[in-house]
């Protein structure tokens, strides 16, 4: 793996510099990045809370089709259709970084990869373009949903992967 990638809203950045993240459950500073298998996970604006669920080796065929519906491919992102009109105005530019300088992170399975050192992008950013049709092109379905929470709330009790970003900028459970 020769890149790996980091999503910003900000066009200007020349150099990536560890820092610890006001959400990080680390203490060690990082710079973050993530594969192209993990870049879907990003294509939306860096506050949006969202929820995702993937098919994984031992999913179960109900727990696929309860959550992520018959027919509907291996995988779903959900936001709050509070976000929706972000989700169609941000624009959102991806930075190709040199994968040598990154080690993988996350367990049992690694979702992303950190620097300890500074790092240069390995040329300018490129506008990912509409975020949605960057989903649909993948594959993967947009549920917009009034609250994140009963949905999170099925998917990490099942069988499927997941993951949960920004959670907490997602309505109250009981708004």
């Amino acid at each position: 793996m020769g890149q790996v990638l980091h999503f910003s809203e900000d066009p200007a950045i020349e150099r990536f510099v560890p820092h610890v993240a006001a959400t990080a459950r680390e203490a060690e500073a990082y710079v973050w990045a993530v594969d192209a298998e993990q870049a879907p996970s990003y294509w939306f604006p860096r506050q949006c809370p969202r929820a995702m669920a993937w098919v994984r080796p031992g999913t179960t065929d109900a727990d696929r089709e309860r959550i992520v519906g018959a027919g509907c491919g291996e995988r779903v992102h959900a936001i709050e259709f509070g976000w929706l009109d972000a989700m169609r105005s941000t624009i959102l530019y991806a930075y190709r970084l040199p994968a040598g300088r990154f080690r993988p992170f996350g367990e049992p399975w690694p979702h992303a990869w950190v620097a300890v050192e500074p790092v240069e992008p390995l040329g300018p950013p490129e506008p990912v373009g509409d975020l949605l049709a960057c989903h649909a092109a993948a594959g993967i379905q947009v549920r917009l949903l009034d609250s994140l929470w009963p949905f999170w709330d099925e998917v990490i009790t099942s069988s499927l992967g997941f993951s949960g970003i920004r959670l907490h900028n997602a309505r109250p459970a009981d708004a």
